[in-house]
């Protein structure tokens, strides 16, 4: 664990959907640390929301493990130079998919876009989300609900087909699911309601496709600082961000990159499929 981790961060704000280098203290993201062992050489992943925080981390540690990356994300440019520039420095090739995910045509474009140019596609992570904190039902309106639905768990449904038609045995599936979608939020109402979703969305396509040899599973975080903190939280929360855990402190995206690693490599999880992981910093759950 990287040493002098700061417990709480300062009150501070951005405009959605953020970016890493206006954060203070900046995420801990780029896997500088890490040392790969060749667990995904040669495989070709593509990486939603993989601009930065725990997409990008996710990303760097796939290339020191071997594996070219194609990352979609919304408008975030620097962030996603950053991220290419990580990548490259590896030896692989990073592909960059600006867009919104939101939409239908542009989950089916990234899918076709990452084929196209890395030849292939064996590992597939959906992790793309937006959130905005309401403090009633009454004031989430239908626009956020449907939004909120549309970039956190129709995205992961349309990129997903999408990205079967390209897929066979060996091939790995991981959804990025939240604490939230396993005890719920008060505030976070509709995004808890989709990462309840991801959750049994990733329990029936294990199910559905453990014929084919193809593995689906989920990472479920607890508190993560990355850009969607600042870019949708009100600066009181942000200084109060990570202290609810037993640990005291948000994660920093480079702890919890690993267990997308280990989902991915079929040497390290062959027999997990249908699995949520959740990294929360010492909370328990029932069940």
């Amino acid at each position: 664990m990287p040493e002098e981790r700061n417990q709480t961060p300062p009150g501070q704000t951005q405009t959605y959907p953020g970016t890493s280098g206006e954060m203070t203290p900046e995420p801990r993201d780029e896997m500088r640390d890490y040392q790969g062992r060749d667990l995904l050489k040669g495989k070709r992943a593509l990486i939603t929301g993989g601009d930065s925080g725990i997409g990008r981390a996710v990303a760097v540690a796939f290339a020191k493990e071997g594996a070219d990356v194609a990352i979609a994300y919304l408008s975030e440019s620097e962030d996603a130079e950053h991220t290419r520039k990580l990548v490259e420095q590896e030896g692989r090739r990073c592909l960059l998919l600006p867009g919104d995910l939101s939409r239908a045509d542009q989950c089916v474009h990234v899918v076709e876009q990452t084929v196209g140019e890395l030849g292939g596609l064996d590992v597939l992570v959906n992790n793309v989300a937006y959130q905005q904190p309401v403090d009633s039902l009454d004031e989430l309106d239908d626009e956020q609900w449907q939004h909120t639905f549309a970039v956190n768990i129709h995205s992961y449904f349309r990129v997903t087909k999408a990205a079967l038609r390209h897929m066979g045995d060996g091939a790995a599936i991981v959804n990025t699911s939240s604490i939230n979608g396993l005890r719920g939020n008060k505030t976070l109402i509709d995004y808890s309601a989709t990462k309840g979703a991801i959750n049994a969305f990733t329990q029936a396509m294990a199910q559905n496709l453990v014929d084919k040899g193809i593995r689906v599973n989920a990472v479920a975080p607890g508190p993560v600082w990355t850009p969607l903190i600042p870019a949708t939280f009100p600066p009181e929360k942000v200084d109060e961000f990570g202290k609810q855990t037993p640990m005291k402190r948000a994660a920093d995206p480079d702890e919890i990159a690993p267990s997308y690693v280990f989902f991915a490599s079929g040497r390290l999880s062959s027999y997990y499929t249908g699995e949520v992981l959740a990294p929360i910093g010492g909370e328990t759950l029932p069940g």
